[in-house]
């Protein structure tokens, strides 16, 4: 039994050698996988990180994605809606100048008009035996308003008299305008409750109420393109004088001629006065019979 059981020994821990080499041949791709997977994982999950993580951002990415600087950007955008409001003011003059040649000064004026972008609205011309007068109404952008008047001032002739007026209405333009947008909104809740509207009655009442509104918008906006073409256009009212002075005809007259005027005026006046007395002539009746009546009123007393 001794004899037999030494050998079963032997075979027994030689089949155990060989299956244990079998197992690790058999197990050692798996390992090398997975020691393949790892040294991949580890490859791919660490990056050159110094790079990713301390690498500077730009600074509109760092303002885009951080709250904080929005917040603080916010006030920077307030005063931009404050400034849309711009100032509308509203300009206005009258001259007048002393020519020696109203067409000649008139030339010159179109020259000045057409230099500044202006246009002349009104013209009226006026001759009398005393002055000649050309009054003209000119409207020119707001900008090329202070060149048009010493455009004037300086090359068309004397100044008799200048006045420059400034009007701010910026405060009614924008009540004008905040009041505007107010409607337009009351105008679109309205007509939204004119397609919910149940009863013929609501319908009426909504209707007209739109129409109110519609009337208010109208006249607002109206108001508005009012001022803007004041304030875009100035205004100014230029007046050409000239004084006309005794030809050499007239200042030759002699003492004959003036004595022959004198007389004719003399007549005229006499006329003139003759004519006044006739025209009272119902009052002239009035006399003789208030003559008669005292007479015989005193006659009467005497008698008694």
């Amino acid at each position: 039994m001794r004899k037999l059981f030494l050998p079963l020994c032997i075979l027994l821990l030689m089949s155990g050698c060989k299956k244990s080499e079998l197992d690790v041949a058999n197990s050692s791709p798996a390992v090398a996988a997975d020691k393949a997977v790892a040294v991949a994982e580890y490859e791919v999950e660490a990056p050159p990180a110094p790079k990713e993580v301390y690498q500077m951002a730009p600074a509109s990415s760092i303002s885009e994605k951080s709250e904080p600087v929005n917040k603080s950007a916010q006030p920077s955008i307030a005063p931009k809606k404050l400034d849309t409001i711009a100032k509308k003011i509203i300009k206005n003059g009258n001259m007048k100048i002393q020519v020696g040649d109203i067409k000649k000064a008139q030339n010159q004026v179109e020259d000045i008009l057409k230099k500044n972008n202006a246009y002349i609205q009104t013209e009226q011309f006026q001759n009398t035996d005393l002055d000649d007068n050309l009054d003209l109404v000119i409207r020119v952008p707001h900008k090329n308003f202070d060149a048009l008047i010493n455009s004037f001032s300086d090359g068309v002739g004397s100044v008799l008299s200048k006045n420059i007026s400034s009007d701010d209405v910026t405060e009614e333009y924008t009540d004008v305008s905040i009041k505007l947008a107010n409607k337009k909104i009351y105008l679109e809740k309205y007509r939204d409750m004119l397609r919910s509207a149940s009863t013929t009655k609501d319908m009426i009442e909504i209707q007209e109420t739109i129409r109110e509104l519609e009337d208010e918008i109208d006249v607002a906006e109206g108001r508005l393109r009012f001022i803007d073409d004041r304030v875009n256009y100035s205004t100014l009212n230029l007046s050409l004088y000239k004084e006309k002075v005794r030809s050499s005809a007239t200042s030759k007259i002699g003492f004959g001629s003036r004595f022959a005027d004198s007389v004719t005026e003399g007549w005229n006046s006499f006329m003139s006065f003759l004519l006044g007395i006739i025209s009272l002539w119902p009052f002239l009746l009035l006399i003789p019979i208030i003559i008669f009546l005292w007479r015989k009123w005193k006659s009467g007393r005497s008698t008694k």
